[in-house]
């Protein structure tokens, strides 16, 4: 890359991580996509306090997205019945700090975070998450 090319760089924002994740997820299997339904994706600079106090992290730094719902392996109800819908949120700010500390495409990154939230909603495995991710990211 050109300096030229460098030098109008600038993060991406909020909105940018959003559309992103949301191609992303239109690249994940379609079995996959269909089973999520309708779980929310939330893009913010970091996790809030209350998060950061719960979870015990020692900074807002150290998680790069969190699925908040019921996790429909142990629901023994009917996905949306609390009246709360289930959230994947991305932390923006941490996640640009992993890409920044890495040679990983900021693409995979959000693809991997992506797929590891998605997977605990469905209860998969880690080798689950690894193979869909393989299939989403040597696309």
């Amino acid at each position: 890359m050109s300096t030229d090319a460098i030098y109008d760089l600038v993060a991406p924002s909020l909105d940018d991580f959003e559309d992103l994740a949301r191609e992303i997820f239109d690249r994940l299997p379609g079995q996959f996509r269909q089973k999520c339904g309708q779980i929310l994706f939330r893009i913010e600079d970091l996790p809030d306090d209350d998060v950061t106090a719960e979870l015990e992290l020692e900074s807002p730094f150290d998680i790069l997205g969190l699925f908040q719902g019921i996790d429909i392996t142990q629901a023994g109800v009917e996905e949306g019945a609390t009246g709360e819908p289930n959230v994947i949120y991305l932390y923006r700010r941490a996640i640009l700090d992993e890409w920044a500390d890495s040679e990983i495409a900021l693409g995979d990154i959000i693809a991997h975070v992506l797929i590891h939230e998605i997977g605990h909603h469905f209860g998969y495995s880690d080798d689950d998450m690894e193979r869909i991710e393989a299939e989403v990211t040597d696309t």
